[in-house]
């Protein structure tokens, strides 16, 4: 009940989020928390693939055995999920210039990014944000498929919920803000 409605673990599988999170760290995410408020900009959200593969049948033993696995993080799900940060939301237009995010124009404060990140932003046409969808991006802007490249637009009815506290190991423990 708990994995199905309210936390689940996740696995970070790549370098796309670094500094913020490492690979092996595992995360816990919130899965009920946008039905109460709206997803904002800055939040790390976990999602499922937009462009998913088709699944393998798996019999009812195996089929609980790895949703199981999936909820306590041992297990990767059948098709994988992401983890990126909003950039912008549906409605908004996005640019990036000279390494610098725009929305609506005007340009973002990014804390979290290194300045590596932020110099390894490249550039994006002024594109809107179509409605009901997000624009996404990894935090280790130069090694990251995101909106930019490979994923495009996400769904906001793929997103599982937002990544609220890292719980291994244990050295980086701590909330994402």
């Amino acid at each position: 009940m708990v994995k199905t409605f309210l936390v689940q673990a996740f696995y970070i599988p790549s370098g796309s989020m670094i500094p913020t999170l490492e690979v092996g760290d595992r995360v816990f995410v919130n899965k009920f928390v946008y039905l109460l408020s709206d997803i904002g900009r800055g939040d790390v959200v976990v999602f499922e693939n937009p462009n998913p593969d088709e699944v393998p049948d798996r019999g009812p033993i195996d089929g609980f055995l790895h949703w199981l696995g999936e909820g306590i993080g041992l297990a990767q799900p059948e098709n994988e999920d992401f983890i990126k940060r909003v950039v912008a939301l549906p409605g908004e237009t996005i640019e990036i210039r000279d390494d610098v995010v725009l929305i609506d124009g005007t340009p973002i404060d990014e804390p979290y990014l290194t300045r590596e990140a932020l110099q390894r932003s490249g550039d994006f046409p002024t594109t809107q944000v179509p409605s009901g969808n997000l624009f996404v991006m990894g935090d280790n802007r130069g090694n990251s498929a995101d909106s930019r490249y490979g994923l495009g637009f996400v769904p906001v009815d793929k997103v599982i919920g937002r990544a609220f506290v890292i719980v291994w190991p244990p050295s980086h423990l701590g909330g994402l803000g």
